[in-house]
């Protein structure tokens, strides 16, 4: 079906805004593959450090242009249970090479951080800037001019942003996403929730909580809740980064380590030496890019991609901006139910039908372009398909049935949970930011209560704790942004404003921070911009103050006159103690050189 009349106006749109920046990206792309990779360039100590530890064979082979050699970029390490399987990889992905004729080398490895382990934490402060980190770490290990194409190991929050970007800065080499998959179900989220919102009442104790998260994350493995990390999967599939049916495939199984070996050969088939070479910045076009954000809004996806997506887009010289992410939500209806917006986790959706029945009920309708390069080939509708095993162990694809497997977690498009998705932006005069809608009830979508203002996620952890919270009200946690810390996620708040909503208050949480893929019942204003560290209109904002939050409209007001509220002086905050430790001191220059939220807040241009 031809693509829908609002998803082609949009895409056009961003065709016609980016082609300046497009073109001259292209132009530089292609000028790349016609300089190389070519060893025989190198000088002879260049290619004799290149590859000093392989066998004679491999030298041999690699002393021409004739067999490929793979880049591998890793992420892997052995703290993040997502990242824990690619310890075995590469030798995986070597072995996979060799049979296929071609060579593979770790490339290099780039940082990892598990937000759930820095959640609240100094720590968090890097989360962020660690994208950016990472793409320049990616690009280290691929600046050697060795490869023919690369893969990509990583999965989590910034992991998969930062690879992308590194990717596309290297678009003249084909590029090959290979995830590890989700861990099996443990304990429900929604239990864990609720054990979580006990102890921050304090009717249970820290043991209590210790068994109840430990049971949630038990193993080798992706957190089973649909946030950031298991958006990135999402994503990779639906823009073609991934093989179809691989992102939600349990570690450890034959299937999971048969798609891996796949994945090695088909990124050795795509290089420019064989006949399909598929660079990957003219495989991501403005195409892709809006599949990405159509699959975004229709599973109800992570908050944290109306910065990611933005800068994975600039990357390929694509101007992506709030405004079509918040129009295309409009006409995307919402067909998944994944926690935090319904009962189930990543492995209920994949049983449901998982990426192939969504794609597959998307093409109906014409949501998504199917006229788009994939690293399988040419059209999505390949991706209409699950990955099995076939009696010799090889991967073979079926395509997906007409009907959902539960159509409590996976929608049909003819009958979706809601008529548009679960990303929102909201404009006013405090500034522009975006909220998430799919898992927050009809009934507050909009609130209008007086502010309550904290310049530390922990003094409202603090008040609440004192019982000065038992009120309507709306929380303004500001200088947050990435000027300020880094722009930290601020999702131990839900608990707390989750006690205080489920007692019959008006609560919602206003703030230039963000709340991550896991923003779930309580509305959150986030990624406001200009930030309060740039004397954004938020640091105005005082104590009793009425503000209206209205998802509806897409509006975020003080409700006071404007002159008045313009002639107000902005608050200060003292930052001294983000400055130091736990790393923070190593990223002044990230802070300073942040660009705002609306475009990707990256210290790229």
């Amino acid at each position: 079906m031809a693509a829908h009349s609002s998803i082609e106006a949009i895409t056009a749109r961003i065709v016609e805004r980016s082609k300046p920046q497009r073109e001259a990206y292209l132009e530089r792309v292609r000028r790349a593959a016609t300089r190389g990779p070519h060893r025989t360039t190198l000088s002879c100590g260049n290619l004799a450090h290149g590859f000093a530890v392989c066998s004679p064979a491999e030298k041999d082979a690699l002393a021409g242009d004739v067999v490929p050699n793979l880049g591998i970029i890793t992420a892997y390490n052995d703290m993040l249970s997502a990242h824990q399987p690619y310890e075995t990889f590469p030798q995986i992905i070597r072995d996979a090479a060799r049979q296929a004729g071609g060579i593979a080398q770790v490339a290099g490895g780039v940082p990892a951080m598990c937000d759930g382990v820095t959640q609240g934490q100094p720590g968090m402060e890097l989360s962020l800037f660690s994208r950016d980190a990472i793409a320049m770490a990616a690009g280290i290990g691929l600046s050697h001019n060795m490869f023919d194409a690369a893969v990509f190991l990583g999965i989590c929050d910034k992991i998969v942003p930062g690879l992308v970007i590194a990717a596309l800065s290297f678009g003249h080499l084909p590029s090959v996403f290979i995830p590890a998959g989700p861990m099996t179900t443990g304990l429900p989220n929604d239990e864990k929730s609720r054990i979580r919102q006990l102890y921050a009442e304090g009717k249970v104790g820290r043991a209590e909580l210790l068994d109840a998260e430990s049971k949630s994350y038990h193993g080798p493995g992706t957190c089973t809740f649909y946030g950031t990390a298991n958006s990135n999967q999402m994503l990779m599939e639906i823009m073609g980064f991934h093989l179809p049916g691989a992102s939600f495939v349990n570690p450890g199984t034959p299937l999971r380590e048969a798609l891996t070996r796949e994945a090695a050969k088909r990124a050795l088939a795509i290089t420019a030496l064989g006949n399909e070479f598929t660079p990957a910045g003219e495989m991501i076009d403005e195409r892709s890019v809006v599949n990405g954000v159509v699959g975004l809004h229709a599973t109800g996806g992570s908050t944290n991609h109306t910065l990611h997506l933005v800068a994975m887009a600039r990357a390929a010289g694509i101007l992506l901006t709030w405004q079509d992410i918040s129009e295309l939500s409009d006409v995307v209806p919402l067909l998944a139910r994944v926690y935090p917006n319904g009962l189930a986790d990543v492995n209920h959706f994949h049983a449901a039908g998982g990426m192939g029945f969504l794609i597959k009920q998307l093409l109906r309708q014409g949501l998504v372009h199917d006229d788009v390069r994939t690293v399988f080939g040419h059209g999505l509708e390949a991706y209409t398909v699950e990955a099995k095993l076939d009696g010799n162990g090889q991967v073979v694809r079926e395509f997906v049935p007409d009907e959902s497997g539960d159509p409590k977690v996976l929608a049909s498009i003819d009958c979706p949970f809601q008529p548009t998705g679960g990303l929102k932006m909201l404009t006013g005069n405090i500034g522009k930011g975006v909220i998430k809608i799919s898992a927050v009830k009809p009934e507050r979508h909009v609130i209008e209560a007086p502010a309550v203002v904290f310049h530390d996620q922990q003094e409202l952890q603090e008040a609440f704790k004192r019982g000065e919270l038992n009120k309507d009200f709306i929380a303004v946690v500001r200088f947050q942004g990435p000027k300020a810390n880094g722009m930290p996620e601020l999702h131990r708040l839900t608990p707390p404003l989750g006690v205080l909503q489920d007692r019959g208050y008006k609560v919602a949480l206003v703030t230039d921070g963000r709340m991550s893929g896991a923003s779930g019942k309580v509305p959150a204003a986030i990624h406001l911009t200009p930030e309060a560290c740039d004397g954004g209109p938020i640091a105005k904002i005082r104590d009793g103050d009425m503000i209206r939050l209205d998802a509806v409209a897409g509006t975020i007001e003080v409700l006071m006159d404007a002159a008045e509220f313009a002639g107000r002086a902005a608050a200060i905050a003292d930052l001294s103690e983000n400055e130091y430790g736990m790393g923070r001191e190593l990223f002044a220059a990230f802070r300073r050189n942040a660009g705002p939220a609306d475009q990707g807040a990256s210290v790229f241009a």
